[in-house]
């Protein structure tokens, strides 16, 4: 009772964290990007991010978080196949959604020079392509899940992978392998572009801090600079991608050649699964300072409006 008590509340923590920290961030990139005088490709693919996590977050952790609380009957035969086929195809998006913003920042610092710099989107606008793409090409590869994801009505020895009620019938091993080939193929071209793309900012952001340090006074050495802080974000966002991602690959494995299924190591990777889109707000959060100052700023407009009402 205590570990159910447990899980329980981890994943409502998770689920009702993750959700809000993802509506802070893309409510005030939105603002940023409505407001500002120059729309940033950065900020575009930040909201896409964040709309991306809580898709994911809503049709998992929200669907898990039903069944601990003994929700048991509030999806059907449809309800299943689409909270699972959303998750699934959201969690690709998100993977390709981050390797995009991670390659895109990766042009925009590179020195005029290079031949990179030709790549640097000219309009904000210009990124939307690779949105549709993306949705695109995740949904193609999860197809298969809408004719084998059913609702517990069949005979329990047709099915297998089940939760409380959605179950995964068996498949023919020519369709598996063709969906886990498309999906290692996917994974392994979009990280190995988020590597070559974080390695290259890290080594660029690294000599210009070696310039600036040269430049300047010994007294002021002990400063951090801006562009240090940036690049412990981005290594810090990879990081905590790459962690999310490598652990639910290890539970998968040890899950397939385990000969039964272990409650506590499915209920670890359905953690994992949402942990990405979780904790990936506070290390947007952290990487954007703009967050802080304009919650901040709205509290002062708000103390200054209690205020004047107050007066009078």
């Amino acid at each position: 009772m205590l570990l159910k008590f447990i899980k329980q509340i981890v994943f409502l923590f998770m689920t009702v964290f993750g959700t809000l920290g993802n509506i802070s961030v893309s409510v005030n990139y939105m603002i940023t990007w409505w407001g500002g005088p120059e729309k940033k490709p950065i900020h575009l693919i930040l909201i896409h991010l964040a709309f991306t996590n809580i898709t994911i977050l809503l049709a998992k952790g929200l669907q898990k978080t039903m069944e601990d609380f003994g929700l048991r009957n509030f999806l059907d035969d449809i309800g299943c196949k689409i909270l699972i086929y959303l998750s699934r195809v959201a969690r690709g998006v998100s993977i390709c959604t981050s390797s995009l913003l991670t390659v895109v920042q990766a042009i925009i610092i590179s020195p005029r020079a290079s031949g990179w710099r030709r790549l640097r989107p000219k309009s904000a606008w210009h990124i939307l392509p690779f949105f549709s793409f993306f949705w695109i090409l995740n949904a193609l590869i999860g197809m298969n899940l809408i004719h084998s994801v059913t609702r517990a009505s069949l005979n329990i020895s047709e099915l297998k992978n089940g939760d409380n009620y959605c179950y995964f019938m068996q498949e023919s091993q020519k369709t598996k392998w063709i969906v886990l080939s498309l999906m290692v193929l996917r994974d392994a071209v979009f990280q190995g572009a988020m590597g070559a793309a974080s390695g290259y900012m890290v080594l660029l952001l690294h000599k210009h801090h070696q310039h600036v340090l040269h430049l300047q006074n010994s007294k002021l050495l002990y400063r951090t600079p801006p562009e240090l802080r940036a690049a412990q974000s981005v290594l810090l966002l990879m990081l905590c991608f790459v962690f999310f991602y490598w652990a639910d690959c290890a539970f998968s494995l040890l899950l397939s050649l385990s000969l039964a299924e272990i409650s506590l190591m499915l209920n670890c990777q359905d953690l994992i699964i949402i942990g990405y889109a979780t904790f990936s707000p506070v290390v947007l959060i952290h990487r954007d300072r703009l967050l802080p100052e304009w919650w901040h700023a709205q509290w002062e407009k708000l103390r200054k409006f209690i205020s004047l009402l107050s007066v009078q």
